[in-house]
């Protein structure tokens, strides 16, 4: 893999996403954190809006995973939900604030 960032290209993708909004945007470090910027405005007000768009990331997850490695769909999401259970249950990072700005509106 390129030490360099290789952005995700949604120009292909602009008709499926039409007027929708983007509310999570994440990076990940090989073998270290993973830095999230969280939009909660496209979501609703309510937290739980926020679990549900990640478990249909999660469901999504799985497909990509089970088309790029080969590995059955049911595997692949087994696999993740272990992951969660596994970060849930004992958290390998310290959540770090920068502060909100009011230009961006966003929490990083």
């Amino acid at each position: 893999m390129s030490g360099k960032p290789v952005p995700i290209d949604l120009v292909p993708y602009q008709d499926l996403i039409g007027d929708s909004r983007e509310f999570l945007r994440v990076w990940a470090k090989e073998g270290g954190p993973v830095t999230c910027f969280i939009n909660p405005v496209p979501v609703g007000g309510d937290p739980a809006g926020f679990g549900v768009a990640l478990v249909d990331c999660i469901r999504h997850g799985a497909k990509t995973w089970a088309r790029a490695t080969g590995i059955s769909e049911a595997e692949a999401l087994a696999r993740i939900w272990e992951g969660v259970d596994a970060e849930r249950n004992n958290p390998t990072d310290i959540i770090t604030e920068i502060p909100t700005t009011q230009k961006d509106g966003l929490i990083h």
